[in-house]
């Protein structure tokens, strides 16, 4: 059996993660009352429930900016986007804002996942596993950008 460990906090086996069916459901939004934070929401069904439940993933600007640095996706994406015409490349660089909270969110209910969910509608605060994520992104940053450039369409 492989166990993963993410900082000093979590270990669990990853087959963990296997047992969970995940589906994008919306986002980013701007969560309310909290004007640095952005949230996307999954829909997230285990096997051996009967039914899923709803998690809002909630990532703060700041760390955002800080991942995107870690990534340096801002110029990975412009190497990506020389072969797209000129005139779309707008809406690849609009559309990959979005599409990088929405990988980085993943990311960041993953790493819960591992811990495991109760089966009850739920939201992880952007204050929850901030050093864990910031650790996995750096270890992986490829992971993340590959989940970007895919979604968009392009090749690395």
């Amino acid at each position: 059996m492989l166990h993963v460990t993410i900082g000093s906090m979590i270990t669990a086996s990853t087959h963990d993660i296997a047992s969970y069916r995940v589906s994008f459901f919306f986002g980013p939004e701007p969560v309310e009352g909290k004007a640095e934070v952005l949230a996307c929401v999954f829909n997230v069904k285990k096997r051996s429930w009967k039914a899923g439940i709803q998690v809002a993933v909630e990532v703060s600007r700041g760390q955002l900016s800080a991942i995107e640095r870690t990534t340096q996706l801002t110029d990975r994406l412009a190497k990506c986007l020389v072969v797209v015409e000129p005139q779309e490349q707008a809406d690849y660089q609009e559309r990959s804002g979005d599409v990088f909270v929405q990988a980085v969110c993943r990311q960041k209910l993953d790493l819960q996942l591992l811990l495991g969910l109760v089966q009850n509608n739920q939201r992880i605060p952007a204050e929850e596993l901030i050093v864990e994520l910031d650790q996995v992104v750096s270890k992986h940053p490829e992971h993340l950008i590959s989940c970007i450039l895919d979604e968009l369409g392009l090749v690395p």
